[in-house]
């Protein structure tokens, strides 16, 4: 009994790292931003967590995987945490936290639209497909209201760029969680897993930062107290809590029960950016978000139905 309401305790604990820290990375990374460039921040989180537990698990016996699994682990990491995490750590340079959860809240329509394996049972379904309009008549509203404001740049055509890339940093993050359920092979422990994806991650964000020029404008003596809260934030509460606690939940539960944090990351963001960087959201950008997320929930009425049955 007592294991029983362990375990319970740490599927509680895990949602809420989900649900309320997730939301807070996006304002860690602007922090981050302050000193680092975007995909050096990405190559140290990476680099750092990812050893982090590579080592824990060495430490404790463990066996790295056969080349073919290693191979596909490091994939589905660069897909999401690269092309995912990395294009929203780029985006941030011109969009605000806030507004980076808001279109980040978009992926539950891109693993509709994607995933083939369940198309058939997704675009029979009226709520899907009205839900898939919904939430793109949201998205284009929120570009509309959003304005030239963002945190390094006046300039209105970089924050739809930046806005744009977010979405690319959706579809990525889609891409490489389909991957990861049907390529990699879980027979190895979660923190082994997630410590290869972070670790291939981080090595190739180096090598985009060093493609940039990043490395080369970079240095570490300049880099303030203030990005180094970002980036020990991210590093330990965004790697180390919360993406390890999605990795562990999606094994044990329900994709569309662990995809509802879709609904909280984008309040939680707005209210921290808002609170702590005096990051600025107006009532209709407020109502943009708010018919995304109906439109993610409309879109996930199978999923719920099939939770129930």
């Amino acid at each position: 009994m007592k294991s029983k309401q362990a375990s319970q305790v740490l599927v509680i604990l895990a949602f809420l790292a989900i649900y309320i820290v997730w939301g807070t990375t996006y304002l860690a990374i602007a922090f981050g931003l302050k000193g680092f460039p975007p995909f050096v921040l990405t190559a140290f989180r990476g680099i750092i967590a990812g050893g982090i537990l590579l080592a824990w698990c060495l430490s404790r016996g463990e066996q790295l995987p056969g080349k073919a699994t290693l191979g596909n682990t490091a994939i589905s990491g660069i897909l999401m945490l690269v092309g995912g995490t990395g294009l929203v750590t780029w985006a941030e340079q011109y969009v605000n936290s806030g507004y980076a959860a808001i279109i980040m809240a978009t992926e539950p329509f891109f693993f509709v639209l994607l995933d083939k394996k369940q198309w058939a049972e997704y675009f029979s379904n009226k709520w899907v497909l009205f839900g898939l309009v919904v939430g793109f008549a949201g998205i284009v509203l929120f570009f509309h209201y959003t304005g030239g404001n963002g945190p390094a740049s006046t300039d209105g055509a970089m924050v739809l760029t930046g806005n744009l890339v977010l979405l690319a940093g959706a579809i990525f993050w889609v891409i490489g969680s389909l991957y990861a359920r049907n390529k990699v092979n879980h027979s190895h422990s979660n923190t082994m897993t997630t410590g290869l994806q972070l670790l291939a991650a981080g090595l190739f964000s180096g090598g985009i930062a060093g493609l940039n020029g990043e490395w080369s404008g970079f240095s570490i003596q300049q880099v303030p107290v203030a990005a180094w809260g970002g980036l020990l934030y991210l590093i330990t509460m965004g790697s180390l809590v919360a993406y390890m606690a999605f990795t562990w939940l999606i094994t044990i539960r329900p994709p569309a029960l662990v995809s509802t944090h879709t609904y909280v990351n984008p309040v939680v963001a707005v209210l921290i950016g808002w609170a702590f960087a005096n990051e600025h959201i107006s009532f209709l950008q407020v109502m943009a978000l708010l018919v995304i997320l109906v439109g993610v929930l409309l879109t996930n009425v199978p999923n719920y139905k099939l939770k129930a049955a």
